[in-house]
């Protein structure tokens, strides 16, 4: 296939592609971001551009005015490129996500805020196997020719060919692939790429392209935190990872839990700046991971989002505010398929966007993933899930019942909101020891790492330790015992590591304000698990398996969280680690249909408990804010 040179200005990028290209595709490949708001189907006329030289053939449009023809401005998405060419794209047309304004940043949170980081991935093998039936698929034809007996139109042949190949049935698409087609066809030999979509009762033709190019097909799937967004680019015809990013979630800035963010979302201008901060976080995985794989944003064909039904509605920029006034109903649980560029991911213009449903206010689709990763609706044994974050989620249930209920324990465990809190990176303290005699301290870092903060497996192996040696009592205050006890005037604090001994610009410590977080964010987690057990007239006796959800991965200490009281004093071997239940969960539904009919079931299935109006929550609330309880028969081996 012939291919051509395009040079964009003014950022001075070039690209080389096929001939009959549109310049949006070729844009988009080059890291040129054009405006687009209807995802590149001809309707909008935002995509302006200037062909300064070079030929380009643009299909009949009333976006572009007489005068304006006379200019050389051509719509980017209905113009193909015939030639090598240099195309300016006009100031109006032009979208710079690197400037988007997010103001009033807590400078506290300003170093969390650079490229997002390799993570390590989770530490989990699904439980049940789904057959491999990708959401979106690239299929290599070779179409007969027309003749005089065969006259059937392009469109119908195309069908046809697809139908004989994959026994599907066609029923959508958008007007500029129709527009397009028998350019392409005829330039390609009748050679081509169809990729197709699948939404819920039908199946999309989301594009055409010459030659074969089924192996082009990629997909991503993002875990959308209250604090942190984590993303995996996957190669959608083998299902294979190809890459795990995470990175905080640029919305902390207006808010540390989804209350605060959803009285934001009222204020002027707040919606719209809290969708941008999402997705600065979201396209920032995207670019970063596609440039490291060298792959073409063009064949990034569909996304799949999981996220607490605040972050969709964000995500979505859908008014989030009834999410927390009685009765608590949010705008929407179940969102249909719709295309990436309208909630402004810029992949493909006419890939898919695809969110896991959720099942009420404080549950959403991250909790519906990680049922399914952990096949708790399969079981025959009763089960518990317990996704430690931002929001304490927990499920409770069977092949028989599923109920969930959500509280709010705040960043502290995803290493936010505390003095010397990071992301499970490395450098990140995950495990302490301290010698009750001598009060020496001795850390692991993740990858073994200089010493640079402290991750939420850290807070919690350190408060465990200290009150394992006598350096902090019950109620949460340091006990002034060793030279690495400080006063300050905010209170007592502990130094892990000395600066000097790390590559930290500070002495790494642990304050009495930071164990206050994480003494609040123990006993919302704990307190809901209890409650949600005494409502369904449970004991922890009854329960088969305790998964353990979260950023943790494999590090957290399972004694270390009973001892602290965040979870409860049961055999150990209850306990099972499935790292990002959520992002695995989205993992399986993109590359599976089945997987994807599955969390429709579970969503429709699982049952909400509103702790706000449970009788017996606060009491139980309060009776945790001690290590690790106010009632140590609960916990009779710390």
């Amino acid at each position: 296939m012939e291919k051509f040179k395009v040079t964009f200005y003014p950022d001075n990028k070039t690209i080389e592609v096929e001939k009959d290209r549109t310049i949006l595709a070729a844009a988009l490949s080059a890291g040129v971001y054009i405006n687009s708001a209807c995802g590149g189907d001809g309707v909008c006329g935002r995509c302006k551009v200037i062909v300064k030289e070079g030929i380009c053939s643009m299909l009949p449009t009333g976006a572009i005015s007489l005068e304006e023809k006379k200019r050389g401005v051509y719509l980017a998405c209905m113009t193909t490129i015939q030639s090598d060419c240099l195309i300016e794209v006009l100031p109006e047309s032009r979208v710079e996500f690197e400037h988007v304004s997010v103001r009033n940043r807590d400078k506290r949170l300003e170093g969390f805020y650079g490229a997002a980081e390799d993570v390590p991935q989770a530490d989990l093998v699904p439980r049940l196997e789904f057959s491999h039936l990708p959401l979106t698929e690239k299929i290599y034809l070779e179409l007969v020719p027309p003749d005089l007996n065969d006259h059937i139109s392009d469109l119908e042949r195309l069908y046809r060919a697809i139908h004989k190949a994959r026994g599907v049935q066609v029923s959508h698409s958008v007007l500029v692939n129709i527009r397009l087609l028998g350019q392409v066809l005829r330039d390609a030999q009748w050679k081509v790429t169809a990729t197709l979509g699948k939404r819920p009762g039908m199946v999309e033709l989301l594009g055409v392209e010459p030659g074969d190019r089924s192996g082009a097909n990629y997909g991503f799937v993002f875990d959308i935190g209250t604090t942190t967004v984590s993303g995996q680019l996957i190669e959608m015809g083998n299902a294979r990872v190809l890459g795990t990013k995470a990175t905080y979630n640029k919305q902390a800035s207006f808010g540390a839990d989804v209350i605060t963010r959803i009285m934001y979302a009222q204020k002027e201008e707040g919606l719209e700046k809290l969708h941008a901060a999402v997705m600065e976080s979201i396209n920032g995985i995207i670019h970063g991971l596609t440039a490291q794989h060298r792959i073409d944003l063009n064949d990034v064909t569909a996304v799949l989002c999981a996220g607490n039904t605040t972050m969709i509605h964000l995500l979505l920029r859908i008014d989030p505010s009834s999410i927390r006034k009685d009765p608590y109903v949010p705008a929407a649980n179940v969102i249909p398929v719709v295309r990436c560029h309208e909630a402004g991911i810029t992949v493909n213009p006419h890939g898919l966007l695809y969110c896991v449903p959720g099942i009420a206010s404080y549950v959403g689709g991250d909790v519906t993933s990680g049922v399914l990763s952990c096949a708790i609706d399969k079981a025959d044994d009763v089960n518990i899930l317990i996704d430690i974050g931002t929001n304490g989620e927990i499920v409770l249930g069977s092949k028989e019942f599923l109920v969930a209920t959500a509280a709010s324990a705040g960043p502290a465990f995803e290493g936010s909101g505390v003095s010397c809190g990071m992301r499970s990176s490395a450098g990140a303290i995950q495990k302490v020891s301290i010698d009750k005699d001598t009060f020496r301290v001795t850390c692991e870092t993740i990858e073994g790492a200089p010493a640079r903060g402290i991750c939420g497996s850290g807070y919690i192996d350190t408060i465990a330790s200290m009150l394992k040696a006598g350096v902090l009592d019950k109620a949460g205050k340091i006990k002034q015992v060793s030279d690495r006890v400080r006063r300050t005037g905010n209170g007592m604090e502990f130094i892990l590591v000395a600066k000097g001994e790390s590559e930290a610009a500070a002495d790494i410590v642990i304050t009495e304000a930071d164990i206050e977080n994480i003494k609040r964010a123990k006993a919302a987690i704990y307190a809901a698990t209890v409650t949600l057990m005494k409502r369904l007239s449970f004991d922890f006796g009854q329960i088969a398996n305790i998964f353990i959800a979260g950023g943790f991965g494999t590090s957290l200490d399972i004694r270390s969280a009973i001892r602290i009281g965040l979870l409860p004093d049961v055999d150990e071997k209850k306990y099972r680690f499935v790292g990002n239940s959520s992002l695995a969960g989205a993992r399986q539904q993109l590359v599976s249909n089945d997987a994807l009919r599955n969390a429709d079931e579970v969503a429709a299935k699982m049952t909400y408990l509103e702790l706000s109006v449970e009788p017996g929550y606060m009491d139980e609330y309060m009776a945790a804010l001690f290590f690790p309880h106010t009632d140590l028969t609960r916990f009779p081996h710390f």
